[in-house]
């Protein structure tokens, strides 16, 4: 777990990040959100897992440990999009034009349906359907000795999407100043966090994914 902030402000910050973490109605959107997807989406989650296993030798999934609430590890799942699969203290991001990435792998990260089984995750409790990104923990070790108030994201659960990734800050952060614009908003977004919030930041994922598909 991180290490916990002890000022004021990160105080206030805690009580107000426990709302959305505790909302029934929150969870209740997941519970029902995921379970839907998952049995619209089931044909399409096997064809894509054929596909991948086809195209490059290992598991259709891909599993890393990531920061969940308060800090609490979980397993993360995705479409394996890379030939490498990489988990530990040191994790290199994907960069664009990465040789590590598949050619299918490309599709799924630019239509972000690497990211479907993560509504397993929704299910288990370990992430909602809107929330910060959750991090691999080298990653969330590294960032929190350089951000303010970074940790601040980990108080509520990890979304499959969130206010950062439809305002256009999702991929590669090669900058520390990028992370931390990331952070901003993850930090907005819980504070003024509601389930209307919730709902227009999953229909503006969706209208951003058409495009991306259009292209």
């Amino acid at each position: 777990m991180l290490a916990q902030d002890r000022t004021p402000e990160a105080s206030e910050l805690h009580a107000r990040c426990a709302k959305p973490a505790s909302s029934w109605a929150k969870r209740a959107v997941d519970v029902v959100g995921a379970l839907s997807a998952l049995v619209l989406f089931l044909p399409l989650l096997a064809v894509i897992a054929l596909i991948i296993r086809v195209e490059s030798s290992g598991p259709a999934v891909f599993r890393q440990r990531r920061g969940g609430l308060n800090g609490k590890p979980f397993t993360i799942y995705k479409f394996r999009t890379m030939r490498a699969l990489e988990d530990g203290d040191v994790i290199e991001q994907a960069k664009r034009a990465d040789p590590r990435i598949t050619p299918f792998g490309a599709i799924l990260r630019r239509t972000s349906m690497d990211e479907l089984p993560q509504l397993v995750n929704v299910l288990l409790g370990d992430m909602s359907l809107v929330g910060p990104r959750p991090h691999a923990l080298a990653h969330d070790r590294f960032y929190e000795q350089l951000i303010p108030n970074y940790s601040g994201r980990l108080r509520t659960r990890p979304g499959l999407t969130g206010l950062a990734q439809v305002a256009g800050l999702r991929g590669e952060t090669r900058e520390l100043s990028q992370m931390a614009e990331r952070v901003h908003y993850d930090l907005r977004y819980i504070e003024e966090w509601s389930i209307v919030l919730d709902i227009k930041l999953l229909a503006g994922t969706v209208q951003a994914l058409r495009s991306q598909g259009a292209r």
